[in-house]
């Protein structure tokens, strides 16, 4: 129903405040359409990676059972940005006229974000060949090690070589995992203030490809080419690397890149503590990993951590 007949019928001065008001009534129910829809996507995409990247631990523990961590995570990266670099680069060149191609500050932008980010991951392949699936599942496991460490300082316990050499085994695991954990956080960072391009999609090909190549050249200097035995990779490692590649790199980490522009950083942090969860319970199901009653109260308490600061996190500009 149209409210010019109205309008006609007030007083000069009510009658332009009405038309202002409709006018920017109509702007904002504009405006407001699309940016709900693009939160939408954004927290949608946030419940990807949520869900996803929990599982990919699950998925990176059974693939380092018969593959040298640093080269199956150069080969899901790698094949993930082959496979996506192509098809971004075309929907991007239709969206910008007269680009024929990525800038060098654009490439360099994402080579930075991709290595920081993708190194990191494959680190934690390292790590998890001596450590339990998922992040949570890491600090529990460390408890043993931790004991047997303050055993022998406080109270001068006598450890043997082979429990010397698991508590340095376990610790070594558990820094790479931390470094790894710092150096996503500062690719996270990166991530906001490197050029890249207005495309998330090709964004994240370009990444994956960068951080792929730098996985490459650091598994061939630890020498895993030499450790590398085809024939000898199980079928259930060989789809653990297909779903990394499709779902781990091509689909969560595109969701990412989408949250990352749109949500607050706290906000986008928070999968950090809804992955452990999520990895704790699939390898509690699938890999017969022991789910107890204090892992379960933790797992409470982290879902509790993510509704306060999903709550407290200020708006996305």
């Amino acid at each position: 129903m149209s409210i010019l007949p109205l309008v006609r019928g007030l007083p000069a001065w009510q009658a332009r405040c009405v038309s202002t008001q409709s006018t920017q009534a109509v702007r904002d129910e504009k405006t407001t359409g699309p940016a709900r829809r693009a939160g939408l996507v954004a927290w949608a995409s946030l419940l990807i990676v949520y869900v996803v990247w929990g599982s990919t631990y699950l998925g990176i523990r059974v693939g380092v059972e018969t593959m040298p961590p640093l080269l199956m995570a150069a080969a899901r990266f790698l094949v993930a940005g082959l496979i996506m670099f192509p098809l971004a680069l075309r929907q991007w060149r239709s969206a910008s006229p007269g680009r024929r191609w990525p800038s060098r500050r654009e490439w360099l932008g994402c080579a930075i974000v991709g290595v920081l980010l993708l190194v990191a991951n494959g680190m934690v392949g390292v790590g998890e060949k001596t450590v339990p699936s998922g992040l949570a599942a890491l600090l529990v496991a460390t408890v043993p090690l931790w004991l047997l460490g303050l055993d022998a300082a406080l109270n001068h316990a006598r450890v043997g070589l082979a429990p010397l050499a698991g508590l340095l085994l376990g610790l070594a695991g558990v820094i790479i995992i931390l470094a790894a954990a710092s150096s996503w956080a500062l690719g996270i960072i990166m991530a906001r203030r490197a050029t890249i391009p207005s495309s998330p999609a090709l964004t994240s090909a370009m990444q994956l490809l960068a951080g792929g190549a730098a996985l490459l050249l650091i598994a061939t200097a630890a020498g895993e080419f030499s450790s590398l035995r085809l024939g000898e990779v199980s079928a259930r490692s060989w789809l653990a690397l297909a779903y990394l590649i499709v779902f781990g790199s091509i689909v969560a980490f595109s969701a990412f890149g989408i949250a990352v522009r749109a949500l607050p950083t706290t906000t986008v942090a928070t999968y950090t503590y809804v992955n452990p969860v999520v990895a704790i319970l699939l390898g509690s199901l699938i890999l017969n990993e022991r789910l107890t009653p204090a892992t379960i109260a933790g797992g409470a308490l982290i879902v509790g951590a993510v509704v306060l600061v999903v709550r407290r996190s200020p708006p996305a500009h």
